[in-house]
């Protein structure tokens, strides 16, 4: 089902959970490895936290997992608005992942375009791709989706939208006055899954314009993760899917 709602965050969190393990064991099952690229927020966290205590922690051979991130703040690891450093804290300290699971993006970086060239290396590397070819295949790309639409570091009527013939860009954001750095919508379609998560009243308006409202990709970027492709699922919560219509409110 491409839209899956739940009763609420603690249900959207368990949920996200289980699904990440179960792409997990299917990933290193077929392939011997995980590669999973992460993002942050609030719903991610909680996430965590069920992901690193049993019976979770132990349903999955973290070992045979690279960890990316689908977007980064322009701060530095221990800031805490850092996408990494709330994973770390969150995630990989509490699982003992070693550092060369670990592939960070620099959004301390005093040149955000060389960074994300850098990074566009490291996926290239790590996942086996043509670094001047398509973008590598991750088994699971994790998104949320924020109030104006935006996911990942992809907002309203930025640049990065786009955007072809890259993986990873720095995004001017004018009207957060800043700079991110973002997976393109090029690299998490190539992904085998995408899981949406979204949770909260907050989200509501923008979830309904975004699933049942005209085509608008660039007023709501989110619009490019909807429809009917198998590989993406989103998962929402019941204060988030308030505002749907009755046609697709029936998770």
């Amino acid at each position: 089902m491409p839209l899956r709602i739940v009763a609420d965050a603690s249900a959207l969190a368990d949920t996200a959970a289980h699904a990440v393990v179960e792409v997990g064991r299917a990933a290193l099952a077929e392939r011997g490895r995980f590669l999973i690229a992460l993002s942050g927020g609030s719903t991610p966290r909680a996430m965590h936290a069920r992901l690193a205590q049993p019976p979770l922690r132990d349903a999955l051979n973290w070992t045979k997992v690279e960890f990316f991130w689908s977007d980064e703040r322009s701060v530095p690891p221990e800031s805490p608005d850092s996408n990494y450093g709330m994973a770390l804290a969150t995630l990989l300290i509490p699982l003992g992942i070693q550092p060369a699971q670990i592939h960070r993006l620099e959004g301390e970086a005093s040149d955000l375009d060389a960074a994300a060239q850098s990074y566009e290396r490291t996926l290239a590397s790590v996942a086996g791709a043509d670094p001047r070819g398509r973008p590598p295949v991750l088994d699971l790309v994790l998104l949320g989706m924020g109030s104006d639409g935006h996911t990942a570091s992809l907002f309203p009527h930025t640049a990065a939208l786009d955007v072809t013939g890259r993986w990873v860009v720095a995004n001017d954001v004018p009207q957060l006055h800043t700079r991110r750095l973002t997976f393109t919508f090029e690299l998490i379609l190539r992904a085998r899954d995408v899981r949406v998560l979204v949770a909260g009243a907050d989200k509501a308006a923008a979830l309904a314009s975004v699933w049942s409202g005209p085509s608008a990709p660039h007023d709501f970027p989110s619009q490019r993760l909807t429809g009917h492709d198998p590989r993406i699922a989103w998962l929402v919560d019941r204060a988030a899917a308030s505002a749907l219509p009755a046609s697709l409110a029936t998770g």
